[in-house]
């Protein structure tokens, strides 16, 4: 009988080693950002909580190309961000080289194309087969975000393939920010603009618009419907597997993050942001951590509770 016990809290004590025992460098949890207020929200999320769990967490703003060769070459560790399918075409060699881990989507019914202010769609411009009929209206431009973007890739494969008739067309290419900017002020003067539009995001609150039809050869169907996923270096939820359960959980709609980017929109700190939401929404914070620990193995949601109370 004591032997029996004896051997129970001793494999009681190896258990808790090897949860106290992980990894020392999982300790700093390296993530990338593209700088959309989407993925600034949700990956502030991911940091807010970790720093409450006792990890280090450390966010890179990269480009989406730079941000999967990263996860490849193990100088990152988690992405956030991959937007299915319009990504698609910058995230196959990656999977079929299987150079990196695509986990579960953490948001879905996400869309992403092409849009333009309700007035335009009014006007008669309201697919992608209208935008050539609109020109001279448009000074021949298509408004876009950063450079290397996949949607960004979508609208000049579009003009080198000369669909709809766009081969005079130039892409605008500048940052969200920038783009809606432009946005702002082409509303401003009544003017028609086209714009890569996606949802979650405050411009579907802010400004009447109109998602075009017809573009599924290029952003899928139900108006480039997505899924936006989570995606790792490969091993590292094997070898960190506390942070790749926390990752696994974190599980967004698109009401959370039409809440958290208005006021990241407006300038607010995100982390400030966040941590305001975190504490206002208990519940959310709950499931995200359950089945979590601290990164030396003590309860994770009293932690974090104990961390947002600060």
């Amino acid at each position: 009988m004591r032997l029996a016990l004896a051997s129970v809290l001793v494999l009681g004590l190896q258990v808790s080693s090897v949860h106290a025992a992980e990894d020392a460098s999982c300790k700093t949890v390296r993530m990338a950002d593209v700088g959309w207020t989407d993925i600034t929200a949700t990956t502030t999320v991911a940091s807010v909580l970790l720093k409450g769990l006792g990890y280090k967490p450390e966010v890179s703003i990269v480009t989406v190309p730079i941000a999967f060769t990263g996860l490849k070459t193990k100088k990152l560790d988690v992405f956030l961000g991959y937007w299915k399918p319009s990504m698609d075409p910058i995230v196959d060699p990656f999977v079929k080289e299987k150079s990196i881990t695509v986990l579960e989507p953490n948001l879905t019914g996400a869309k992403y194309t092409l849009a333009v202010p309700a007035y335009a769609a009014e006007a008669g411009l309201k697919t992608f087969a209208d935008i050539a009929k609109f020109k001279d209206q448009l000074d021949g431009k298509i408004y876009a975000i950063e450079p290397g973007n996949d949607g960004n890739a979508l609208i000049i494969k579009m003009i080198k393939d000369n669909a709809f008739g766009l081969k005079d067309f130039k892409i605008i290419e500048s940052s969200e920010a920038g783009m809606l900017i432009e946005v702002d002020r082409s509303i401003k003067k009544n003017k028609p603009i086209v714009f890569l539009g996606w949802e979650p995001h405050p411009m579907n609150i802010r400004q009447k618009m109109t998602y075009l039809t017809g573009g599924d050869d290029y952003f899928g169907a139900n108006l480039g419907e997505a899924q936006v996923i989570t995606t790792t270096a490969n091993d590292y939820i094997t070898k960190c597997a506390n942070v790749g359960k926390f990752v696994t959980n974190l599980k967004f709609t698109t009401d959370i993050e039409n809440q958290l980017m208005v006021p990241i929109l407006d300038k607010q700190a995100p982390e400030k942001v966040i941590t305001a939401w975190l504490k206002a929404n208990p519940e959310a914070v709950a499931k995200w951590l359950e089945g979590v620990q601290t990164f030396d193995a003590q309860p994770g949601l009293p932690a974090v509770t104990a961390y947002l109370a600060k």
